[in-house]
């Protein structure tokens, strides 16, 4: 089953992802974007202080903006430049290392506006492109065009409706942060009680936070390294066993979502590449 892209023209969007060197990625990503019909005068770049030919390549583009950042300021910050920079009903937040596939923002945004809902994210694959991407993203959001869960979205692409940004602000502005922008920008939103969701007929390929693996090998870090400050965690104001329980009901969510999904579509939302064979989260 072959899907053709069609242009979003009827929704009122605006694309911001930032950068921190990982050019490479950055040029897969914008050609994916093109190819599935995103005009890029629709898209923001914020560069957080790339030293290699990123900065380059991002002015070769026809973007709507492109900001330069001379420090890395971290990805709360870019985001929030990138928001405000071209102002839209809906801003994609989302990250330089992924793949779009066909119909991915119609298919998103008309899910959010069905729904009611204020922040929706796509389903996604992580790890190596060793498989027929365009062939499988057709195939599972056809498969799972129905499937959603309410309660859950990812900072890893994220489409937020202008409203949120009147109830519970942007993102916080704290370099230091390193990665923990999207922890405490979800935990108001949850306090806020708004309407998010995350679809199975909209899909990404991930290649797995690269920039961040970048940023922790500069600093020596393992990959599961914590790159921000260890007092971050106190900003959510939570005490450590509500934090223990707060893990643990996401947890016992995600395994019934899995369970469901497992069953209904033989796949889930979250699927990880690996020797490659699928394995559903």
């Amino acid at each position: 089953m072959t899907v053709s892209p069609r242009r979003p023209i009827e929704f009122n969007y605006a694309v911001a992802f930032a950068c921190h060197n990982q050019v490479d990625y950055t040029r897969k990503y914008v050609d994916s974007l093109v190819t599935h019909g995103i005009d890029l005068t629709r898209c923001v770049a914020v560069d957080n202080a790339s030293t290699d030919e990123t900065r380059a390549y991002l002015k070769t583009l026809n973007l709507g903006a492109c900001i330069l950042n001379r420090a890395n300021l971290g990805c709360g910050v870019a985001w929030n430049q990138g928001a405000r920079a071209l102002q839209a009903e809906w801003t994609v937040v989302m990250n330089n290392d992924v793949l779009v596939s066909a119909n991915w923002l119609e298919n998103l945004l008309l899910t959010a506006n069905r729904a009611g809902l204020k922040i929706i994210s796509p389903s996604l694959i992580e790890g190596p492109l060793d498989y027929d991407w365009d062939r499988f993203s057709n195939e599972a959001s056809a498969k799972m065009h129905d499937a959603l869960r309410l309660g859950e979205a990812h900072a890893i692409c994220m489409a937020v409706h202008e409203s949120i940004w009147h109830d519970i602000g942007y993102f916080q502005p704290v370099p230091k942060l390193r990665g923990f922008e999207d922890t405490l920008f979800f935990h108001q939103v949850d306090k806020a009680r708004l309407p998010i969701g995350r679809t199975g007929s909209s899909w990404l390929h991930h290649f797995g936070s690269m920039t961040l693996k970048y940023m922790r090998q500069q600093r020596g870090l393992s990959e599961k390294g914590n790159l921000g400050d260890r007092k971050s965690k106190r900003l959510l104001r939570l005490s450590w066993l509500g934090r223990k329980l707060q893990k643990a009901r996401k947890r016992r969510r995600s395994r019934l979502w899995r369970k469901a999904e497992l069953a209904r579509y033989g796949m889930t939302m979250h699927g990880v590449r690996d020797g490659g064979q699928f394995t559903w989260n």
